[in-house]
């Protein structure tokens, strides 16, 4: 999908491509691709690079264009491993062409138009736009991870009830989005910093980098202490399996030595052998009752002893 931008005054739409103009492509298909890449002349690597889902933030020059890749969050609508994960954001620059293409639909993108257009402004010029999606970034990321920290909660509570395999293989899950998060945002801080040398920048823009900056350090240290507090969760319910594992077998295996005995017992006077008690009519009640002696006796000592 592709939409014209009026960032003059007040985030507009329009019917047809202007000078600096903002040319959003969402979702675009390979017509649009192709048109685009016709009519304004952009390298062609540049659209395979932001159709790889693991490409590194960064950003390059090529025959006086301009790609920014940013990391950004994004929810997986479909039943994932990860649920949460990062997805490249493309911004393309040359002159008064600008152009974002992202190839997945994401929340971030549809909250920062709207958010454009209840402010009522536009854009001062390409660089605040860049610095702008930097800070939405920012602030999505932060959304994602108190939602992270919700179901995180939620699976420590039923894990306080019950210790069952669906909520383990959800917190490893988190564990994976967590991973990706640190990651894509430390990425995104490493690009802003050599931006900052890279574009031509002014007052306004430099106190909005200093937002950034702050942002971004805030989703990073609140990443790390998610992942922190993960970590430690898992370890924690891992030991709990373990150590009821420990106790059950622990259980079964008093439980055997207490059996053993009467098999013993039984198999001693079942021997084809003179016992003495082959003509008794008490032999049988005797050998009943001397299993039970030895079982009690057993099952005191291992009682004594914590074993059971």
């Amino acid at each position: 999908m592709k939409t014209y931008w009026n960032t003059n005054d007040k985030l507009t739409t329009i019917d047809e491509w202007q000078p600096h103009c903002w040319i959003q492509m969402t979702c675009p298909t390979e017509e649009e691709l192709q048109q685009l890449e016709e009519q304004f002349n952009i390298p062609d690597y540049f659209f395979s690079d932001l159709s790889d889902t693991d490409e590194r933030a960064r950003y390059e020059y090529d025959d006086g264009w301009m790609l920014i890749i940013l990391r950004i969050p994004y929810v997986k609508e479909i039943r994932s491993r990860t649920p949460y994960t990062t997805v490249p954001l493309g911004i393309i620059h040359k002159r008064d062409v600008t152009i974002t293409l992202c190839y997945y639909e994401t929340n971030m993108m549809i909250d920062f138009v709207s958010y454009q257009q209840k402010r009522g402004e536009g854009f001062v010029d390409y660089v605040d736009m860049i610095f702008r999606l930097f800070l939405s970034s920012a602030v999505w990321y932060l959304k994602r991870l108190k939602q992270i920290s919700t179901i995180i909660d939620k699976a420590k509570r039923n894990l306080d009830r019950e210790v069952n395999n669906e909520s383990l293989i959800g917190l490893s899950r988190l564990q994976d989005s967590l991973t990706y998060f640190v990651t894509s945002i430390r990425g995104n801080e490493n690009l802003l910093s050599k931006l900052k040398f890279k574009l031509q920048i002014d007052e306004l823009d430099a106190d909005l980098i200093e937002d950034v900056n702050i942002e971004m350090s805030q989703a990073r240290e609140t990443a790390n202490i998610y992942s922190d507090i993960l970590e430690s969760t898992m370890e924690t319910y891992s030991s709990i399996i373990n150590n009821n594992m420990n106790t059950i077998m622990r259980t079964l295996t008093s439980v055997s030595i207490i059996l053993m005995f009467p098999t013993l017992i039984a198999s001693l006077f079942g021997m084809n052998l003179i016992n003495g008690m082959e003509s008794s009519p008490l032999g049988f009640a005797i050998a009943i009752a001397i299993s039970v002696m030895v079982s009690g006796l057993s099952w005191w000592i291992l009682r004594h002893k914590r074993l059971i």
